[in-house]
């Protein structure tokens, strides 16, 4: 059986009843009266503290009634609350552990499955091709256009069918063709495909991929046309040369075999690839460049050359929203010079490539890339970039105001908690002072550099107070009986009540300094770690 995901809550319920995540019902039960002792609104005349125990009353109440059912439990040990939430619930005639178990990985694969067949990815591209030559000498503007679509819809774990489909119009001429193809994953290193296409050359083929080895993997293909009846034989090669480079190598044999060599090399600043390709009646060569300045923009620059094709190409890209991309692109060859125009947006591209002349006189080649490149650049100094530096400083101010915020109520609700804590937290460190026992002194939680910069200074600056909080109320609140303190192996410590985190996402750690029989101890522990107090190693 699959290992289940931990949850990622810290196990708070587990903290807020200050239980084991092993505790047996009767813990559960006992732990649930005394915090309920506590926090009962009955017990308050104070419309304020009322309020403050009514709410963490219902808190308290909360966990229980999911710790102390079987079943809910069970659930939350395994998913968290997110998985309470989502509705994953047990058939009420299970009992046996193995049996809830065995439903709740059942479960969980069918979430698993929900998620992928409510995902569809579509991809999809529009080209429209410009000529302004053509216009100028008394033709259109739009010399042709083309679009074509595809749904990859997952059916299963191992199957996914792929439906597509394109249209071409130049000039007077178009052409059209669908396609669809069932992909089927045969184990974990290998896939068959089925492929069927029908337009004006419609073909049936399949293809198999398999992983060789960790670095290598090979697929062959046998398409069919059903016009003639050619047969076209594949086979490729990939392997992972380094880190970040992969090179591969294609055979294709038919009615225009030819053999071809690639390789590519991808890092988080540059992308750079090559290919050389000969065939029974052709020959060619192409590659490109891409650098990612940041996050947001990027280069490129290109370059084919061949028995078919010669250009050069360079231009830019910048990222404009979540989901979106500009590119422009201008290119220079025996075709004369142009300019494209790109709009990516998730899997959708809007493709605009634009000819601006035949004639490739010097003077028109430079004016056609400087005015662009001036233009850009004047715009994303002036324009753009100011726009975006105030749009960012915005949205950070916004951000820090949003946790801000939320910090200091929750500080508030946790200075709150202390307060119904604080009688019962006194009796007890009166109780242990009379008895020469255990009395926690000073604790403080939060930022793992603060709290060792408090430790060495022995005191708590202006600049540490915001991210480290004093709980020393509630620790007291803990101690048993019988004199000790003990905080449970894997249960984040801010769960606890009377707690909060002041520096979500750092480290943390606890502080704590406590008296017993007159002797004076001092440990640290980070957030998740388990602590038992008095011990003789933590005297100073």
């Amino acid at each position: 059986m699959a290992s289940a995901p931990e949850p990622e809550d810290g196990r708070e319920l587990y903290a807020l009843l200050h239980l084991s995540p092993d505790a047996s019902g009767e813990e559960i039960r006992r732990a649930y009266r005394q915090f309920a002792q506590i926090y009962h609104p009955d017990k308050y005349q104070d419309s304020q503290m009322k309020e403050v125990a009514t709410e963490n009353f219902q808190r308290i109440r909360d966990a229980y009634e999911i710790l102390s059912d079987e079943n809910k439990r069970q659930i939350y040990d395994i998913y968290g609350m997110e998985g309470l939430n989502s509705g994953l619930e047990l058939g009420p005639k299970l009992t046996k552990p193995e049996e809830i178990k065995e439903q709740l990985e059942r479960l969980r694969r069918r979430k698993e499955e929900e998620k992928i067949f409510t995902h569809a990815l579509p991809n999809g591209s529009i080209i429209a091709n410009f000529s302004v030559p053509h216009y100028l000498n008394g033709g259109g503007i739009m010399r042709g256009m083309a679009m074509s679509s595809e749904v990859e819809l997952p059916v299963s774990k191992q199957n996914t069918v792929v439906v597509g489909g394109n249209l071409a119009v130049n000039g007077s001429a178009g052409s059209g063709a669908a396609s669809t193809v069932l992909r089927h994953q045969l184990s974990p290193v290998s896939s068959i495909e089925f492929m069927a296409t029908a337009g004006l050359r419609s073909v049936i083929g399949t293809q198999m991929s398999r992983q060789i080895s960790p670095h290598s993997t090979a697929t062959s293909g046998l398409a069919v046309s059903l016009r003639d009846g050619s047969i076209n034989l594949s086979n490729a090669w990939t392997r992972q040369l380094s880190d970040n480079a992969v090179g591969n190598i294609q055979l294709v044999l038919g009615d225009e075999s030819s053999i071809s060599v690639g390789w590519q090399k991808k890092d988080e600043k540059s992308t750079a690839t090559g290919e050389v390709k000969f065939g029974t009646n052709f020959f060619g060569a192409s590659a490109h460049y891409t650098h990612r300045f940041s996050s947001k923009s990027h280069a490129r620059i290109a370059g084919r050359v061949g028995s078919t094709a010669l250009d050069f190409e360079i231009g830019g890209g910048r990222r404009i929203s979540e989901f979106s991309t500009v590119r422009m692109m201008y290119n220079i060859g025996i075709q004369g010079v142009s300019w494209r125009f790109e709009l990516h947006r998730a899997g959708q591209k809007l493709i605009i490539p634009v000819l601006l002349s035949t004639d490739l006189n010097a003077l028109f080649v430079t004016s056609a890339f400087a005015i662009p490149s001036t233009l850009y650049f004047l715009l994303q100094t002036y324009v753009v970039k100011p726009y975006y530096l105030k749009r960012e400083k915005q949205k950070t101010l916004q951000k820090m105001e949003g946790l801000s915020t939320q910090l200091t109520e929750a500080r508030k609700a946790a200075e709150k908690a202390q307060k119904l804590l604080e009688p019962v937290s006194n009796r007890k460190k009166n109780r242990q002072l009379e008895n020469n026992g255990l009395m926690i002194t000073k604790a403080l939680y939060g930022s793992r550099k603060k709290i060792k910069d408090s430790s060495e200074l022995n005191e708590i600056h202006n600049d540490m107070a915001s991210q480290v909080f004093d709980v020393t109320i509630p620790l007291n609140f803990l101690i048993t009986e019988a004199g000790q303190l003990k905080l449970h192996d894997g249960i984040k410590k801010s769960g606890i009540m009377g707690f909060y985190d002041p520096c979500p996402g750092d480290p943390k750690l606890l502080l704590v300094e406590y008296t017993f029989h007159g002797r004076k101890y001092k440990v640290m522990v980070d957030d998740y770690e388990a602590l038992l107090i008095p011990q003789d190693i933590h005297q100073f």
